[in-house]
Protein backbone atom coordinates (compact mmCIF):
# COMPACT_ATOMS: atom_id res chain seq x y z
CA UNK A 1 0.00 0.00 0.00
CA UNK A 2 3.04 2.06 0.91
CA UNK A 3 4.73 1.32 -2.54
CA UNK A 4 1.39 2.35 -4.11
CA UNK A 5 1.04 6.18 -2.52
CA UNK A 6 4.50 6.33 -3.51
CA UNK A 7 4.05 5.86 -6.69
CA UNK A 8 1.10 7.86 -6.97
CA UNK A 9 3.28 10.69 -5.13
CA UNK A 10 6.05 9.98 -7.95
CA UNK A 11 3.54 10.26 -11.33
CA UNK A 12 1.67 13.45 -9.48
CA UNK A 13 5.56 14.95 -9.22
CA UNK A 14 5.81 13.66 -13.02
CA UNK A 15 2.51 15.40 -14.09
CA UNK A 16 3.36 18.68 -11.98
CA UNK A 17 6.75 18.57 -13.55
CA UNK A 18 5.39 18.29 -17.12
CA UNK A 19 3.03 20.73 -16.99
CA UNK A 20 5.31 23.07 -15.32
CA UNK A 21 7.47 22.80 -18.10
CA UNK A 22 4.31 22.98 -20.40
CA UNK A 23 3.37 26.08 -18.84
CA UNK A 24 6.92 27.93 -18.74
CA UNK A 25 7.27 26.98 -22.78
CA UNK A 26 3.97 28.82 -23.91
CA UNK A 27 4.91 31.72 -21.46
CA UNK A 28 8.33 31.75 -23.18
CA UNK A 29 6.24 31.65 -26.41
CA UNK A 30 3.64 34.40 -25.91
CA UNK A 31 6.77 36.78 -24.16
CA UNK A 32 8.48 36.30 -27.50
CA UNK A 33 5.32 37.07 -29.56
CA UNK A 34 5.00 39.63 -27.57
CA UNK A 35 7.99 41.71 -27.57
CA UNK A 36 7.91 40.75 -31.75
CA UNK A 37 5.23 42.36 -31.95
CA UNK A 38 6.42 45.48 -30.05
CA UNK A 39 9.27 45.99 -32.06
CA UNK A 40 7.42 45.38 -35.35
CA UNK A 41 4.77 47.91 -34.31
CA UNK A 42 7.64 50.36 -33.22
CA UNK A 43 9.18 49.70 -36.71
CA UNK A 44 6.02 50.27 -38.36
CA UNK A 45 5.80 53.88 -36.07
CA UNK A 46 8.98 54.81 -37.15
CA UNK A 47 8.09 54.46 -40.71
CA UNK A 48 5.34 57.08 -40.56
CA UNK A 49 5.79 61.24 -40.06
CA UNK A 50 3.58 63.37 -39.36
CA UNK A 51 3.56 66.87 -41.53
CA UNK A 52 1.97 69.84 -40.08
CA UNK A 53 0.04 71.53 -42.83
CA UNK A 54 -0.51 75.06 -42.74
CA UNK A 55 -0.89 74.92 -38.45
CA UNK A 56 -4.09 73.78 -38.90
CA UNK A 57 -4.17 69.27 -39.45
CA UNK A 58 -1.54 66.74 -39.29
CA UNK A 59 -0.95 64.92 -42.47
CA UNK A 60 0.24 61.40 -42.23
CA UNK A 61 3.26 60.74 -44.86
CA UNK A 62 5.36 57.15 -45.19
CA UNK A 63 9.11 56.61 -45.22
CA UNK A 64 10.24 54.88 -47.91
CA UNK A 65 13.25 53.80 -49.55
CA UNK A 66 14.91 56.89 -51.48
CA UNK A 67 16.15 54.38 -54.00
CA UNK A 68 12.57 52.93 -55.20
CA UNK A 69 11.61 56.54 -56.38
CA UNK A 70 14.85 57.31 -58.00
CA UNK A 71 13.54 56.31 -61.65
CA UNK A 72 10.38 58.83 -60.90
CA UNK A 73 13.49 61.68 -59.90
CA UNK A 74 15.29 60.99 -62.68
CA UNK A 75 12.71 61.38 -65.24
CA UNK A 76 11.49 64.63 -63.67
CA UNK A 77 15.10 65.80 -63.67
CA UNK A 78 15.02 65.26 -67.01
CA UNK A 79 11.22 66.96 -67.65
CA UNK A 80 12.21 69.73 -65.95
CA UNK A 81 15.36 70.51 -67.60
CA UNK A 82 13.36 69.91 -71.25
CA UNK A 83 11.13 72.40 -69.86
CA UNK A 84 13.50 75.23 -69.04
CA UNK A 85 15.92 74.66 -71.86
CA UNK A 86 13.50 74.02 -74.34
CA UNK A 87 10.48 76.99 -73.54
CA UNK A 88 11.28 80.42 -74.96
CA UNK A 89 9.32 83.66 -74.86
CA UNK A 90 9.99 86.75 -77.17
CA UNK A 91 11.75 88.08 -74.07
CA UNK A 92 15.93 87.81 -73.44
CA UNK A 93 15.71 88.55 -69.29
CA UNK A 94 12.87 85.25 -69.30
CA UNK A 95 14.94 83.33 -71.80
CA UNK A 96 18.62 83.92 -69.56
CA UNK A 97 16.35 82.67 -66.32
CA UNK A 98 15.48 79.85 -68.11
CA UNK A 99 18.39 78.95 -69.08
CA UNK A 100 20.39 79.75 -65.74
CA UNK A 101 18.10 77.50 -63.71
CA UNK A 102 18.58 74.65 -66.64
CA UNK A 103 22.45 75.12 -66.22
CA UNK A 104 21.73 73.62 -62.43
CA UNK A 105 20.68 70.93 -64.15
CA UNK A 106 23.31 69.46 -66.10
CA UNK A 107 26.56 69.84 -66.81
CA UNK A 108 28.71 72.47 -69.35
CA UNK A 109 27.68 70.10 -72.33
CA UNK A 110 23.95 71.94 -71.82
CA UNK A 111 26.11 75.08 -72.10
CA UNK A 112 28.21 74.46 -75.02
CA UNK A 113 24.29 73.55 -76.80
CA UNK A 114 23.41 77.07 -76.07
CA UNK A 115 26.57 79.12 -76.78
CA UNK A 116 26.35 77.59 -79.96
CA UNK A 117 22.88 78.33 -80.39
CA UNK A 118 23.14 82.17 -79.30
CA UNK A 119 26.26 82.33 -81.50
CA UNK A 120 23.76 81.62 -84.62
CA UNK A 121 21.50 84.08 -83.35
CA UNK A 122 18.58 81.56 -82.70
CA UNK A 123 17.67 83.57 -79.60
CA UNK A 124 18.37 86.99 -81.49
CA UNK A 125 15.53 85.86 -84.11
CA UNK A 126 12.97 84.16 -81.48
CA UNK A 127 12.72 88.18 -79.85
CA UNK A 128 12.85 89.70 -82.75
CA UNK A 129 10.67 87.55 -84.63
CA UNK A 130 8.17 87.77 -81.22
CA UNK A 131 8.34 83.94 -81.52
CA UNK A 132 7.00 81.44 -78.67
CA UNK A 133 8.49 78.19 -78.22
CA UNK A 134 7.22 75.24 -75.46
CA UNK A 135 8.22 71.73 -76.26
CA UNK A 136 6.24 68.56 -74.63
CA UNK A 137 7.91 65.52 -73.47
CA UNK A 138 6.21 62.80 -74.62
CA UNK A 139 8.52 59.92 -72.92
CA UNK A 140 11.64 59.87 -71.53
CA UNK A 141 13.42 56.27 -71.42
CA UNK A 142 16.24 55.73 -68.59
CA UNK A 143 18.67 52.46 -68.18
CA UNK A 144 18.74 52.00 -64.51
CA UNK A 145 20.76 48.74 -65.59
CA UNK A 146 24.23 50.39 -66.04
CA UNK A 147 25.71 53.81 -64.20
CA UNK A 148 25.88 56.66 -65.27
CA UNK A 149 22.15 56.17 -66.82
CA UNK A 150 21.72 56.39 -70.23
CA UNK A 151 18.72 58.45 -71.30
CA UNK A 152 17.00 59.28 -73.91
CA UNK A 153 13.66 61.96 -74.26
CA UNK A 154 11.33 61.89 -77.38
CA UNK A 155 9.35 65.33 -77.20
CA UNK A 156 6.88 67.43 -79.40
CA UNK A 157 8.68 71.40 -79.66
CA UNK A 158 6.36 73.66 -80.72
CA UNK A 159 7.47 76.90 -82.68
CA UNK A 160 4.59 79.84 -82.55
CA UNK A 161 4.42 82.74 -85.05
CA UNK A 162 1.76 85.58 -85.64
CA UNK A 163 1.54 83.30 -89.05
CA UNK A 164 2.13 79.97 -88.44
CA UNK A 165 3.11 76.94 -85.51
CA UNK A 166 5.32 75.05 -86.84
CA UNK A 167 5.39 71.43 -84.69
CA UNK A 168 8.93 70.06 -84.31
CA UNK A 169 9.84 66.23 -83.65
CA UNK A 170 12.43 66.32 -80.89
CA UNK A 171 14.61 63.92 -79.81
CA UNK A 172 17.41 64.09 -77.08
CA UNK A 173 20.08 62.19 -75.55
CA UNK A 174 22.76 62.67 -72.23
CA UNK A 175 23.66 60.71 -69.22
CA UNK A 176 22.33 60.89 -65.66
CA UNK A 177 24.84 61.10 -62.77
CA UNK A 178 23.81 61.38 -58.95
CA UNK A 179 24.59 64.50 -57.43
CA UNK A 180 24.09 66.63 -53.80
CA UNK A 181 20.41 67.99 -53.81
CA UNK A 182 19.59 71.21 -53.27
CA UNK A 183 16.84 74.26 -53.45
CA UNK A 184 17.86 74.44 -57.67
CA UNK A 185 18.34 70.23 -57.78
CA UNK A 186 16.00 68.92 -55.58
CA UNK A 187 16.21 65.54 -57.41
CA UNK A 188 20.15 65.21 -56.80
CA UNK A 189 21.07 64.34 -60.20
CA UNK A 190 23.25 66.08 -62.76
CA UNK A 191 23.15 65.50 -66.83
CA UNK A 192 25.95 64.87 -68.46
CA UNK A 193 26.77 64.84 -72.56
CA UNK A 194 23.65 66.14 -73.51
CA UNK A 195 22.94 66.32 -77.22
CA UNK A 196 19.95 66.69 -79.28
CA UNK A 197 20.24 63.86 -82.15
CA UNK A 198 17.31 64.72 -84.04
CA UNK A 199 15.03 68.42 -84.60
CA UNK A 200 13.09 68.26 -87.92
CA UNK A 201 9.66 69.73 -88.82
CA UNK A 202 6.62 67.36 -88.95
CA UNK A 203 3.85 69.94 -89.93
CA UNK A 204 3.11 73.55 -90.25
CA UNK A 205 -0.34 74.58 -89.17
CA UNK A 206 -1.26 77.93 -90.68
CA UNK A 207 -3.01 80.72 -88.13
Amino acid sequence: MEFRTLRNIENSFKQIRLYAIVFALVCIAVTGYAVWQSYRFAELQRQKIYVLDNGKSLMLALAQDASINRPVEAREHIRRFHELFFTLAPDKSAIENNMKRAFNLADKSAFDYYKDLSEKGYYNRIISGNVQQRIEVDSVVCNFDNYPYAVRTYSKQFIIRSSNVTKRNLVTSCYLVNSVRSDNNPQGFNIEKFNVIANNDIEIIER
